[in-house]
């Protein structure tokens, strides 16, 4: 005879949401909608409240500062048109030194991200995505 459960046996708290209950909000700035699309199901499927997109650095910066302080953490793509993820992602630290920025780069820019990191944002994530790459990243920035 099989116990009866109540639910599934390996169920986990979906990795977006706080130990409070409410979900992580995130502020994805990319400019390729494929990418930030992907990104957003990403998160949802997690549980995470994706706040707001941004098509460049300029647009997520002025975005951030709008929703400051409600927002847990921001990707940042490196290559984008107006303000590039470099610029944005000083102007974001300027105006609050406790950001959790994470780099969403291409294969081969190594030295980008270097220096994105000695700059100040927490980690990075290559492209193409890899699902469970990015919420590794994204739990381990969370859960310092």
């Amino acid at each position: 005879m099989i116990a009866k459960t109540d639910g599934p046996i390996n169920e986990k708290a979906a990795e977006g949401i706080k130990p409070e209950g409410i979900p992580y909000r995130v502020l994805i700035v990319d400019d390729s909608m494929f990418i930030a699309k992907q990104l957003g199901q990403i998160f949802t499927s997690e549980g995470f409240e994706v706040a707001a997109t941004a098509a460049d650095g300029a647009q997520g910066f002025d975005k951030y500062k709008e929703l400051h302080p409600n927002i847990d953490l921001v990707t940042l793509d490196i290559t984008m048109p107006v303000m590039d993820g470099v610029s944005a992602l000083e102007k974001i630290l300027e105006f609050d030194k406790g950001a959790n920025v994470i780099m969403v780069s291409a294969l081969g820019k190594e030295d980008v991200v270097k220096k994105c990191l000695l700059t100040g944002a927490k980690s990075y994530i290559v492209k193409p995505l890899d699902r469970k790459k990015v919420l590794e990243r994204v739990v381990s920035v969370l859960k310092r």
